[in-house]
C-alpha cells in the first residue's frame, strides 16, 4: 500500500491551499491526507478532473481528450488501483491514422501500412530515410528537424506535418525541437518497421506497442470524483466553482490566497500552497508581483485550446478503434473518440454510439468562436466526408470547451520558464504541479508524479519535479502521431 510510502516528519505545516482540481491536484491532496495536513483544494470549474474529468450529456459520458490508463511509473499505479479497486478495468486497445481517405493501423503493422502506402510510397519513404541518414540536420532546433533526422522528409509529411500543424496551430519549423525529443523518445524509422513487423511482443523497449490498457468503468472523471470523496472523508475541502485571485506571499513564504465564489472575495490562510493553475496565470497573480523580468517571462508563454463535438449516433457499433488520429488536410477535425469501445458504460443506449470530434484552436479565433449549433454541423459533416457514419444518423450534440490543455513550446519558452522558476524557488514553501503548473507536455501519470513529489518536498525531501518526463521512463515513448492521447 502506498500509505506505507509517506511519511510526516512532524512536519509544521498542518494546513496547505491545494490550487486546481485536476489530477495534480487532487493527487497532492489525498497525499496531504495521509500525513494529517488538512488540504483546502481551490477549484474554479464546476466539477473535479481538469482536462482528465469526465463530462455527461443526456447520460452520455464524455472523456475530455481520451485518457489511457498505462504507465511505468509503479507509485501512480498504486494509487489508481487503490482508489477505483474493482471500478478499474482492463480494455483492448485499437487506433488507426486517417490518411489519403484510407484506415491505416496505429501501430503499423508491416502489411496493412504496405497496402494503404501502396510499394511506390514505402519505397520512397525508405529512400528519403537514407538521405537523412547521409545528409541529416547538424542542428536540430525545430521539430520538423527532429522528426526529419530520424525518419526521412517524407515520412515526416506523411504522419507527422498534418496533424502536428492541427494540434498546435503553428508550422512545425516553428515549434522546439525539445518538444519533439519530450514526446517521441526513443523513436526511430527501423523501431517503428520492426514494431510494425513483430508487433508488441517484438519491440520490447517500444512502449506504445502495447495491446490493452487500464480504464475506468465510467470514464477518467471516476476517479477524481472518487478522490474528492476520500480527500473530504479524511477532513480535507474541495470548494468548486472557485477562482483564485491573489497569491499571497511575505518574506519568501507563501501565506495564502484571495478567492473568490458567487462574486464573493475570501482571504484564506495556510501554511503551504501546491499550484497546478497555469504558471504564467500563478505569476500574475502573486501578491506583492514578481520582478517584472519574471511577469515578462510568464506572459509569453502561450498555450492551445481545444474543442470537443460530442454526437449521439443512431447506430450500435460503427468502427472497433477507442480513437483515430485524422491527418486528413481536408478536415478540421483532429481525433476522433469512440466512448463506447473506452467503456460500454460510457453509454447508456446499447443501440447507439457516442463519439467525440475533436478540434484544435485557440480562444478567440474562427473555430473557437463558432455557435454550438454551427460545430456540431460542422462536425457531423466531417463524419460523414470521413465515411465513419452518415450524417442522417446523427441524433443529437453537445460542445465542451477546454481552454489552456497544451502547453506550446516555441521561441524562448525554456528561457522564460527558467527565469520563473528562478523566482518561484526563493518562495520555499509553495510547490507547482502538473501540465500547466509546469508548463511542461506531460501526460496524466507525470502530472500525478509531480504531485507526489511536492507533497514530499513539503515534509523536507528534496525532489526536483521539473525533471518528470526527463530522467523517468516516459510511457509513451513511441508514438507516430504527436500529440496524441492524454
Amino acid at each position: 500500500m502506498r500509505e506505507s510510502e509517506i511519511r510526516n516528519p512532524k512536519s509544521e505545516i498542518k494546513n496547505a491551499i491545494v490550487i486546481g482540481g485536476g489530477p495534480a491536484g487532487l493527487t497532492a491532496a489525498y497525499d496531504l491526507t495521509k500525513v494529517g495536513i488538512k488540504p483546502i483544494v481551490l477549484e474554479m470549474g464546476a466539477r473535479v478532473g481538469g482536462i482528465a474529468r469526465t463530462e455527461v450529456f443526456n447520460g452520455y459520458r464524455m472523456d475530455i481528450g481520451g485518457h489511457r490508463f498505462f504507465t511505468k511509473v509503479p507509485e501512480v499505479e498504486a494509487f489508481w488501483h487503490e482508489v477505483l479497486g474493482e471500478d478499474f478495468l482492463t480494455r483492448p486497445r485499437l487506433s488507426r491514422i486517417y490518411y489519403d481517405r484510407k484506415y491505416i493501423m496505429y501501430p503499423l503493422r508491416f502489411a496493412d501500412a504496405l497496402s494503404k502506402l501502396g510499394v511506390r510510397q514505402s519505397f520512397l519513404v525508405l529512400m528519403s530515410y537514407f538521405r537523412s541518414q547521409l545528409l541529416p540536420y547538424r542542428h536540430e532546433r525545430t521539430f520538423e528537424e527532429w522528426v526529419s533526422n530520424r525518419f526521412g522528409r517524407r515520412l515526416y509529411r506523411i504522419f507527422f506535418k498534418t496533424y502536428t500543424e492541427k494540434v498546435w496551430g503553428i508550422p512545425c519549423d516553428q515549434l522546439s525541437a525539445q518538444w519533439a525529443a519530450q514526446r517521441i523518445q526513443n523513436l526511430s524509422l527501423p523501431r517503428a518497421v520492426w514494431g510494425a513487423i513483430f508487433g508488441a511482443r517484438g519491440a520490447k523497449n517500444v512502449k506504445s506497442l502495447i495491446e490493452e490498457f487500464h480504464y475506468p468503468r465510467l470514464g477518467p472523471g471516476m476517479l477524481w470524483e472518487r478522490t474528492q470523496q476520500l480527500v473530504e472523508q479524511s477532513g480535507g475541502e474541495v470548494r468548486l466553482s472557485t477562482e483564485v485571485m491573489k497569491v499571497l506571499h511575505r518574506d519568501g513564504k507563501a501565506i495564502g490566497v484571495v478567492a473568490q465564489s458567487n462574486g464573493r472575495e475570501e482571504t484564506i490562510e495556510a501554511d503551504a500552497i501546491i499550484s497546478s493553475m497555469p504558471i504564467s496565470e500563478l505569476v500574475a497573480k502573486l501578491d506583492p508581483p514578481a520582478p517584472f523580468d519574471v511577469r515578462e517571462g510568464a506572459g509569453r508563454l502561450t498555450y492551445r485550446d481545444y474543442f470537443t463535438v460530442g454526437l449521439i449516433i443512431n447506430q450500435a457499433d460503427l468502427f472497433p478503434d477507442n480513437w483515430i488520429y485524422i491527418h486528413a488536410p481536408e478536415v478540421k477535425v483532429g481525433r476522433v473518440q469512440n466512448f463506447k469501445n473506452w467503456s460500454p458504460e460510457m453509454v447508456p443506449d446499447p443501440d447507439k454510439t457516442f463519439l467525440g470530434l475533436e478540434y484544435f484552436c485557440n480562444e478567440g479565433d474562427e473555430l473557437w468562436s463558432m455557435s454550438d449549433a454551427e460545430l456540431i454541423q460542422l462536425a457531423t459533416q466531417e463524419l460523414e466526408t470521413m465515411g465513419l457514419a452518415r450524417a442522417a444518423d446523427v441524433a443529437g450534440g453537445t460542445v465542451v470547451r477546454q481552454l489552456k490543455t497544451y502547453p506550446v513550446y516555441t521561441g524562448e519558452y525554456q528561457a522564460y520558464l527558467e527565469r520563473i522558476r528562478g523566482f518561484l524557488d526563493s518562495i520555499s514553501n509553495l510547490q507547482t504541479v502538473g501540465r500547466n503548473g509546469l508548463h511542461m507536455y506531460n501526460n496524466q501519470d507525470h502530472s500525478m508524479l509531480t504531485a507526489m513529489l511536492a507533497v514530499k518536498n513539503l515534509l523536507g525531501e528534496q525532489h526536483d519535479v521539473w525533471s518528470v518526463n526527463v530522467e523517468r521512463a516516459y510511457h509513451e515513448e513511441v508514438r507516430l502521431p504527436a500529440g496524441a492521447v492524454d
